[in-house]
């Protein structure tokens, strides 16, 4: 996947397609709360795997149950890229399936 900057309209359809996900070019951000820390740690680890095996990691803060992320492409002076898209919507999909426990 290419590291070039996404364009201010590119990111504002990627975010059309991410439900609770805001941003700009400077990172893409979301919250996401869970019934217990277990379920946010184990939440973590799940995304921890799909950022490795994307190469590309994210910016996370957990504080018990609520976890957040920014997401930009360092490579790329710290802007938004297709990699950072394509994480989101990972995240979003193994955020689905442990909302759902």
């Amino acid at each position: 996947m290419s590291s070039a900057a996404l364009t201010d309209y590119e990111i504002a359809i990627a975010l059309g397609r991410l439900p609770g996900w805001t941003g700009d070019r400077h990172g893409l951000k979301a919250h996401y709360a869970f019934a217990d820390f277990r379920t946010a740690i184990s939440f973590l680890v799940q995304v921890a795997i799909d950022a490795e095996i994307l190469g590309h990691h994210p910016e996370i803060q957990n504080v018990y149950n609520r976890v957040a992320f920014t997401l930009r492409t360092h490579d790329a002076a710290g802007q938004v890229t297709a990699l950072d898209v394509e994480l989101a919507g990972r995240i979003l999909a193994t955020a689905a399936r442990f909302h759902d426990r």
